[in-house]
């Protein structure tokens, strides 16, 4: 009887643990930034156009890519990428640069890029931004043309803050073309300058790592900062695309690029 109890007790254990194995087998994972070059990625700088970036705004030295955020642009992969969980680990370095100079430190990295290059401002594709900005981490922004092809709709609480929705799991669902969504605890004090904090940050302070996470699938995106669900979108559109990170005024450094494409 004790042996029938154990194989009881154990089957259920080893069949799960075999569906977790196929699961991980059936998973692709590559490192989108390799610690060694940009291969796989090419440059972007407004008004200088791709693979031209003379004044290394984009720079791999020891294992970590640097962004320099002197000027506007991007890195952007040659694939594109659907249903998949990105992990991005960055913190913040110490410079800024005009037409940001001294306001907070502001990067992105945008998913679903599809169209031109530069399209959007003169730097960007258009896409759907998980928002790296202090204070502000965990925004989603539609890098759309404001037409129905670019899209999210968020559980959003009843009161906007600065104009934009705020991401409420409880809420009622909103749909922007463009603009953006607002993480959950962003503080409605938060103003546009360097250094800023809010009450409710999950961001560590500057020259501390951080670890963020975008789950997109099927139609739906998910955002994790340093492990706690900040945002969360529906019927996304378009729901694949490149995958960029921005420069934008602000110096900041990344040591992971990783993907999982389910």
């Amino acid at each position: 009887m004790k042996k029938l109890i154990v194989l009881i007790v154990l089957l259920p254990s080893l069949y799960f643990n075999s569906l977790v194995a196929q699961t991980i087998n059936n998973s692709k994972k590559t490192e989108l930034f390799n610690k060694k070059n940009l291969n796989g990625w090419y440059t972007y700088i407004k008004g200088r156009g791709k693979d031209n970036d003379p004044c290394e705004v984009f720079k791999v030295q020891d294992g970590l890519l640097y962004v320099s955020g002197e000027e506007f642009g991007c890195v952007t992969t040659h694939k594109e990428f659907e249903d998949y969980r990105l992990v991005v680990e960055f913190k913040w370095g110490n410079k800024t640069y005009a037409p940001r100079e001294g306001k907070a430190m502001d990067s992105g990295v945008l998913l679903h890029s599809v169209g031109n290059d530069g399209n959007f401002g003169g730097a960007w594709m258009n896409s759907i931004e998980c928002q790296i900005i202090e204070g502000g981490t965990g925004d989603f922004v539609v890098v759309g043309d404001g037409s129905p092809d670019f899209a999210i709709s968020c559980p959003v609480e009843d009161k906007k803050q600065g104009g934009s929705y705020v991401f409420d799991p409880q809420g009622q669902l909103a749909t922007i073309h463009k603009g953006r969504i607002n993480w959950y605890g962003r503080d409605p004090e938060w103003k546009d300058e360097k250094g800023f904090k809010g009450s409710r940050d999950i961001e560590k302070k500057t020259g501390k790592w951080n670890r963020l996470e975008c789950i997109a699938q099927k139609d739906e995106i998910k955002i994790f900062l340093n492990g706690k669900l900040v945002n969360h979108a529906f019927d996304v559109k378009p729901h694949k695309g490149k995958i960029q990170v921005q420069s934008e005024g602000a110096e900041i450094i990344f040591r992971k690029i990783e993907i999982t494409e389910k």
